[in-house]
């Protein structure tokens, strides 16, 4: 049997094309035909693939996209306390994951890491190639990317985070914390992760956690939540400083004006993450 995430890496390597052609062009509503001719394929293969990997049509996948109805969702945004109630659902494809953040010592944070030991490798996943780091305390780099020839230098990078630490390839042990996170399940999955920042961003990313599967909120929302209204700037740093995507979801935050900004992941990547959590809510 084929393994499941490397179909949907697959699938998404074509999907990816199909969503920043669909983003590129939303004001012009395209046809399912005019995609499918974009991607090189039949109007039938196309709606099956993209279906396929999201679970629903172009057409519906589109509307999440739009900025009238990131607008509305901002606008229905819920306070803090209310998300909180809210919870995962769990008929979400992330469903099923509950995220335990915890940050690393004052002396850890300077020693850079001595007498840690860190297991790293890629794998495939529904958003390409996955680069995961973890340690006994939790997983402490997550990163997407489109061609292996990147991995060196993902490699290179947890190094120049981490300099006094011990790093070990370790393929199994991430291909299975890889499958944990997207595969479903019924029981609850307790991942837990290990940060390396400041006070501030430690506050921030905490909120992002608080998000509820494919909730949006700006980043003045995220500065409420943190009691620091007037410091968006910084909110917005230390979102882009967040080293583990998807579990602290910082491509739940766009600008207030519905457009979908800038990710470290590409922006495309970002559209197709809110898009899929989205498109796992409906029934």
């Amino acid at each position: 049997m084929k393994d499941s995430l490397k179909t949907g890496h697959e699938n998404y390597q074509r999907i990816a094309q199909a969503i920043q052609y669909l983003s590129e062009h939303q004001l012009e509503q395209p046809e399912l035909a005019r995609v499918a001719a974009h991607i090189g394929l039949s109007d039938f293969h196309f709606q099956r693939l993209f279906t396929e990997w999201a679970g629903v049509s172009p057409k519906q996948f589109l509307q999440y996209l739009t900025k009238e109805h990131a607008k509305t969702q901002l606008q229905e945004r819920p306070v803090l306390d209310s998300a909180l109630n809210v919870g995962l659902s769990s008929s979400s494809r992330l469903h099923d994951l509950m995220i335990k953040m915890e940050s690393v010592t004052p002396g850890e944070f300077r020693n850079g890491g001595k007498d840690l030991e860190i297991r790293y490798a890629a794998h495939h996943s529904p958003f390409g190639f996955c680069f995961m780091a973890m340690t006994a305390r939790g997983i402490c780099s997550l990163r997407f990317f489109d061609d292996m020839r990147e991995y060196q230098s993902l490699q290179d990078e947890l190094s120049s985070e981490w300099p006094n630490a011990r790093l070990i390839e370790d393929k199994n042990k991430i291909k299975e914390s890889i499958m944990k996170i997207f595969t479903n399940t019924s029981n609850k999955n307790e991942v837990r992760v290990l940060v390396r920042g400041t006070e501030f961003q430690t506050k921030v990313w905490e909120a992002l956690i608080n998000l509820p599967v494919a909730t949006l909120a700006s980043y003045q929302h995220i500065a409420n939540d943190i009691e620091r209204p007037k410091s968006v700037r910084a909110v917005a740093t230390a979102i882009a400083n967040n080293k583990v995507a998807l579990l602290i979801p910082c491509h739940r935050v766009i600008r207030a004006t519905g457009e979908l900004n800038h990710y470290r992941w590409g922006k495309t990547r970002k559209a197709a993450m809110i898009g899929w959590e989205k498109s796992s809510l409906k029934p």
